[in-house]
């Protein structure tokens, strides 16, 4: 059986690097994790992009979903002010701890010091280098 892996938004917005960790994904190295902040966020910063606009980066984000229908993680949201890494990743590391990923895949390590960690020790960081 694969682990579980957060995906923060920023290693799924460079379409190369997301479709090397989707296809990893895919290919059942890992189980990826999600939610909806990140899609959002991700969907937002993708609209942004000239030439892509909202309708294309809403399917990109929707063929994700798609692709992994049980990537989405739930019910973490009252868990988000409890977390004391980088105010604006809150949602990160609880929707991790609450789907019990092992790792979480961002560029943000900085976001994430390792005494935000400690409560929950199961959760690894790595951190992709560009």
């Amino acid at each position: 059986m694969s682990f579980p892996v957060f995906l923060d938004t920023c290693v799924l917005y460079p379409v190369t690097l997301a479709d090397l960790i989707l296809r990893i994904a895919e290919a059942g190295v890992f189980r990826p994790h999600w939610s909806a902040d990140i899609l959002d966020e991700l969907t937002r910063n993708l609209a942004d992009i000239p030439g892509v606009g909202p309708e294309s980066a809403a399917r990109r984000v929707d063929a994700m979903v798609a692709a992994f229908p049980d990537a989405s993680v739930t019910g973490y949201e009252s868990l988000v002010d409890g977390m004391s890494c980088h105010e604006k990743d809150r949602h990160v590391l609880a929707a991790a701890v609450h789907s019990d990923c092992q790792v979480i895949v961002t560029f943000n390590l900085k976001d994430f010091p390792p005494e935000s960690l400690d409560t929950h020790r199961h959760h690894l960081m790595a951190e992709c280098s560009a």
